[in-house]
């Protein structure tokens, strides 16, 4: 970005008492025991977006321009007076800056590296309050404007395009996006880049570096989700997966002082993380999403000082152990840890059809966030399962399609689904329940565009409805495990009581106690969540089994 740039104000934000707080002379006093104060000239960049690992920044005396480049223009998003402070949640993890801080009047700051700042959040119970819902809502507004360093060009009936939002929504990064069969002026930014329509979708990184049809990881590479992360250290326990499990054992592993790297194939949250709205976790009477309690759990790792690895998951692992298990990631690296958390989780079952991965992205769905109903409103929508997250589900799309069918095998939802949800579904006159009904085919050129589906029996009856979402069964994901660890006959991981005599003659067990609770076959190696046999499947009980993990983690470290 050149100097000559225009400077356009943002719009008011939300919340600002909270958002940006003012400091008191002694909170800054214990602040600035942490950093360094400094003089500042007008017109200085404190920090220049994209700049890795960013400073924190107390304004003292004079004016800081916090600013956000959208293409030849720059958008004010905050000017930081006496008692404001700088950064939001990219600092916690080290990554790259979203915006630029500028000197607008000439005065004094104090600056905290981030290792001090993770000090100081980790000591000072107040200050800790105050940065992190700071942070939080920050991000929050930035996302709510779109105002990040991504531009994501793609139809939106391109299933490679809502693969991108979501990868981007669920890692809670801010991006923009145009679709082209909206926007007819869209061909003067492609043709910047040298690129066609037909390239659709691509992925513009920091107005620098622009990607075809990107794959997740390459989209964390650019930018530069990993990169502050320490691939070669040894680590007392690495997490695989970071749903509600693998956080939790994240967050009371860091904040118990281990060294703790989470490894996650896509995007934090699981199955949860998808959720529209969780109102049976204990805490939230009036519910809380998916993302928002992902997006918590996450910065409170980071908080204590997890690393964390997107977009990069376990490929395979060593289990000769050696008092230590060495993880092949996806890139082809490696990771070492003395213990192992595995919380993979599961994913939905798919339907026995042959073309159904055809309409996958493009009218089969297997999460239903904010992007999906945007996509049905005004629509006929079909939700097949008849688990808690179906009926989610089917609540939160009822808002904006025009009809829902739910559709179960059995005869009702009273064995499978929490009565406040059957109560939701028999209350709404969107929603119309259908048991005993499996679908028998799918329809379409580019996008679903039919459905058969038949009751108890009867003869198939095709409809005209565009999108299905599949929340149906559950298929662990444990492929990368194979002859390492001992499972049930559906693929699940035995740990604890669960492990018979002979399970563990065959494993060799080589200890003369017998497995910790939620320990496998392997000493050291733990499983946690919807990965686990026996499982209850709740959000609750996988937070829980993430937390208790830790304790048992203690004792394989001190063996």
């Amino acid at each position: 970005m050149t100097a000559a740039i225009t400077a356009v104000p943002a719009r008011p934000i939300q919340n600002i008492e909270q958002t940006f707080p003012k400091l008191t002379s002694a909170q800054i006093a214990r602040i600035s025991s942490h950093g360094r104060r400094r003089r500042v000239e007008k017109g200085e960049v404190l920090i220049a977006v994209g700049k890795a690992n960013p400073l924190f920044f107390v304004v003292v005396e004079g004016t800081v321009d916090v600013v956000q480049p959208a293409g030849r223009a720059q958008t004010t998003v905050m000017v930081l007076t006496p008692g404001d402070f700088s950064g939001e949640v990219s600092i916690l993890s080290g990554r790259r800056s979203l915006t630029t801080l500028r000197v607008g009047e000439p005065g004094e700051v104090i600056e905290v590296d981030r290792d001090e700042l993770l000090q100081l959040v980790q000591t000072d119970a107040e200050l800790s309050e105050i940065f992190v819902r700071a942070f939080l809502l920050r991000r929050v507004a930035l996302i709510a404007e779109g105002m990040g360093d991504v531009i994501v060009v793609g139809s939106n009936h391109s299933s490679d395009t809502l693969r991108i939002k979501e990868f981007l929504t669920r890692n809670a990064y801010p991006y923009s996006a145009i679709d082209p069969d909206s926007d007819r002026d869209i061909q003067d930014l492609l043709d910047h880049f040298q690129f066609a329509i037909s390239d659709t979708p691509v992925l513009i990184c920091r107005g620098q570096t622009v990607l075809r049809n990107p794959t997740n990881h390459e989209i964390a590479d650019c930018l530069g989700f990993n990169e502050s992360v320490d691939q070669t250290q040894k680590r007392d326990v690495v997490v695989v997966g970071a749903g509600p499990a693998g956080l939790a054992a994240a967050v009371y592993a860091a904040s118990e002082g281990l060294d703790v790297l989470v490894l996650e194939s896509n995007a934090p949250g699981g199955q949860a993380g998808s959720s529209s709205r969780i109102e049976n976790y204990l805490g939230f009477p009036s519910g809380i999403s998916g993302a928002e309690l992902t997006a918590r759990a996450y910065t409170q790792a980071q908080k204590f000082g997890a690393d964390m690895m997107i977009a990069e998951g376990a490929a395979r692992i060593n289990c000769s152990r050696n008092k230590s298990y060495t993880i092949e990631i996806q890139s082809g690296d490696h990771i070492t840890g003395r213990t192992v958390i595995i919380a993979t989780g599961a994913n939905y079952r798919k339907l026995p059809l042959d073309n159904m991965a055809r309409f996958e992205g493009v009218g089969v769905y297997y999460g239903a966030s904010r992007i999906e109903s945007q996509l049905c409103e005004g629509e006929e929508v079909i939700v097949v399962g008849g688990g808690n997250s179906a009926g989610q589900a089917a609540v939160f799309l009822a808002q904006a399609a025009r009809k829902v069918h739910v559709l179960v095998r059995g005869r009702g939802l009273a064995e499978t689904m929490s009565r406040y949800l059957i109560r939701r579904i028999e209350e709404s006159p969107e929603i119309s329940l259908h048991p005993c009904t499996e679908i028998t085919a799918v329809e379409g050129d580019e996008h679903l565009e039919r459905v058969s589906w038949t009751t108890d029996g009867t003869s198939a009856e095709p409809h005209n409805i565009r999108h299905v979402f599949v929340m149906t069964g559950a298929e662990p994901c444990t492929k990368w495990l194979e002859g390492c660890v001992t499972m049930d006959s559906r693929g699940f991981i035995k740990t604890g009581p669960d492990l018979s005599r002979d399970d563990l003659q065959a494993a060799q067990w080589p200890l003369s106690r017998q497995p910790h609770l939620l320990e496998t076959s392997k000493p050291g190696v733990f499983a946690v969540g919807d990965v686990r046999a026996g499982n209850i499947k709740r959000v609750a009980s996988a937070v829980g089994e993430g937390s208790i993990a830790v304790s048992f983690v203690h004792q394989a470290l001190q063996e």
